[in-house]
């Protein structure tokens, strides 16, 4: 197959554009505040980090999806593997945009200046933890952590991008075997990474608080919003050339399905980590949960509990909506909304460190604006590196038997 026949539409390049100018932008004021406004300083943070565990976890949760398309197969994994891989190659991007949480770190989490910390709760947590929980090997972990995944990146990339030089398809399955060989123990480990990095980036906004299902959480929640995002990716070129032949309706179908699933081991997590932190009643894990109970924090928990579970669930029970490449592109939006609001209730909440620590229920307008800086930032390399390869492996033994799938009934 010609690789010229599967190039990105050109309107991809004024998206990558415009996404650009509004996350340049938008990052300016955001960055601008927490570096000059010494008052807005956490707050400003706050947003960027809500926005970076955002966006950032669509690109690092394409890996995952990479990974997992190639040990299982299937049709959908052939289509949608070209989003991920472009997904996954934002990664230099995401770790620019983790550094002003690095230069920032004094400013969000509280065990960075343990001389300040009045609680003894938390001081005690800290103080044990000794070296572990320092700035310095806060960020030492997160660089190893943002090198295993490039490492990652490099080789399903480079396998994917010498198959579509193949001469042949037998020197094509190989590099797909190499693929499939090597996603099998990285599974595992990006599983682990994943933990980790989420309990260093979000769970330690309350230094005193644990959970031993935290990491899951992070690993079903960013790959739904990869799911998410990748419908309403291939929703859109579905209507253009030249995926309007290659994309069917049981391509969707078979996404939906693993959207439906990815909804209900959400839900199942939550409620697991919940269960059994509220029946073993230990005031150093409950009082996460007390807090987010009261003011208007337990609202977005019900809200939560109806528009990221109960109402995706039922819809997406509907083989006939999986099937409609748009509705299931509207839902998919729907979801990635709930996400940054989850997002917003894991973090959003935590302890303050400055001294102008809001109390209660609070909303920031740098909530809105961090992951719209980031957001805009992140798309347009998204967008840029979409347009970099062709939409499918074109040299992929399987493509034509993926293609066929898509327009069966």
């Amino acid at each position: 197959m010609n690789n010229e026949n599967y190039r990105a539409p050109s309107q991809l390049g004024q998206w990558q554009f415009m996404a650009l100018g509004l996350g340049g932008i938008l990052a300016v004021i955001v960055l601008g505040a927490a570096a000059f406004f010494e008052g807005q300083r956490e707050a400003a943070l706050r947003g960027w980090l809500l926005g970076f565990i955002f966006w950032g976890g669509i690109g690092i949760g394409s890996i995952g999806i990479l990974l997992l398309q190639y040990l299982t197969g299937g049709a959908w994994g052939v289509v949608i593997r070209r989003v991920a891989e472009a997904g996954s190659r934002t990664l230099p991007i995401v770790v620019l945009l983790f550094l002003p949480l690095v230069f920032g770190v004094h400013s969000i989490y509280d065990w960075a200046t343990p001389e300040g910390i009045t609680n003894e709760a938390v001081k005690h947590a800290v103080e044990h933890r000794g070296m572990f929980q320092t700035p310095l090997w806060w960020t030492i972990r997160s660089g190893l952590y943002f090198l295993l995944w490039g490492v990652m990146v490099y080789l399903l990339n480079n396998w994917s991008a010498r198959q579509d030089k193949a001469g042949d398809y037998e020197e094509s399955a190989d590099y797909l075997g190499r693929a499939t060989a090597f996603s099998g123990p990285t599974m595992v480990a990006f599983v682990l990474i994943v933990t980790f990095a989420s309990v260093d980036w979000v769970m330690s906004l309350d230094a005193s608080w644990f959970s031993t299902i935290w990491g899951l959480l992070f690993v079903a929640g960013w790959a739904l919003s990869c799911f998410s995002f990748s419908v309403i990716i291939l929703s859109w070129l579905m209507g253009r050339a030249p995926m309007n032949g290659v994309l069917g309706k049981r391509h969707f179908h078979d996404i939906g399905k693993l959207m439906l699933a990815l909804v209900m081991v959400w839900a199942y997590f939550n409620f697991s980590q919940y269960l059994i932190i509220w029946s073993g009643n230990l005031p150093e894990e409950t009082n996460w949960y007390l807090y987010r109970l009261k003011d208007g924090w337990g609202v977005v928990g019900l809200l939560l509990l109806i528009f990221h579970f109960a109402v995706p669930f039922v819809i997406l029970l509907s083989r006939e909506i999986k099937r409609r490449p748009t509705w299931l592109a509207g839902l998919a939006v729907f979801i990635l909304v709930m996400r940054l609001t989850d997002m917003f209730y894991l973090i959003e909440p935590s302890p303050f460190v400055g001294a102008q620590a809001a109390t209660g229920f609070h909303i920031s307008v740098f909530d809105f604006l961090g992951p719209l800086a980031v957001g805009g930032l992140w798309l347009a390399a998204f967008f840029w590196q979409l347009q970099k390869r062709p939409l499918v492996p074109v040299m992929d033994p399987f493509l034509e038997n993926a293609i066929e799938h898509g327009r069966g009934h």
